[in-house]
């Protein structure tokens, strides 16, 4: 069966064609993982400016793709899995220092409440020298004594309001008697003339 030139020559342009559109499905392909893209037949199909179409009928291309994808999936994987390890690692760290946290505090109430229970016992023995009566003797005369110490201040209130009129009453009759005594020579003067 002889083929016409015709079709022979379409033929061959269909392969060039298909050929170049394999390249151009490499170059994005390599274009997206420098970029660090998401490989995906649509965007590898964007990127190479071919059909979605021709990735999937040319088992070339979807042999391409397909590699691409499933390494981009591996890569993005372990990519995952390190980041998931190291916040992992990070949140281990916290607990262990929040365990190590709260031991130290577990001690330190521990230690607050030997001091406070031994604090409670000196208290009840003191409580325990002290009958209760001389509590109730101790009371009375603290509430006496300070019924003693009110009156005392009003009576001193009382003693410096005094004081403070006394002394008005001085310097009133001091400046009297001055008058007085200038009167006093103002009428001897004017007797003896």
């Amino acid at each position: 069966m002889t083929t016409s030139p015709q079709t022979a020559a379409a033929t061959a342009a269909r392969r060039r064609q298909t050929q170049d559109k394999l390249r151009q499905v490499e170059k994005a392909i390599s274009q997206l993982r420098r970029e660090r893209g998401r490989l995906t037949v649509r965007a590898i199909a964007y990127r190479a400016d071919v059909s979605p179409t021709f990735l999937y009928e040319n088992a070339a291309a979807r042999a391409l793709v397909q590699n691409a994808v499933q390494a981009s999936k591996s890569r993005h994987d372990h990519q995952t899995r390190m980041e998931h390890d190291r916040v992992e690692a990070t949140w281990r760290e916290r607990a262990l220092n929040a365990e190590e946290g709260l031991t130290q505090a577990q001690k330190e109430i521990l230690t607050q409440r030997q001091r406070i229970g031994e604090l409670m016992g000196r208290l009840r023995d003191t409580e325990q020298m002290v009958s209760g009566e001389s509590v109730q003797q101790l009371v009375t005369e603290n509430t006496t004594l300070k019924r003693r110490i009110h009156q005392l201040n009003q009576d001193h209130r009382s003693l410096q309001e005094r004081l403070e009129g006394a002394r008005s009453n001085l310097r009133f009759a001091g400046k009297r008697t001055a008058d007085l005594e200038a009167e006093l020579l103002g009428m001897k003067a004017s007797l003896r003339d």
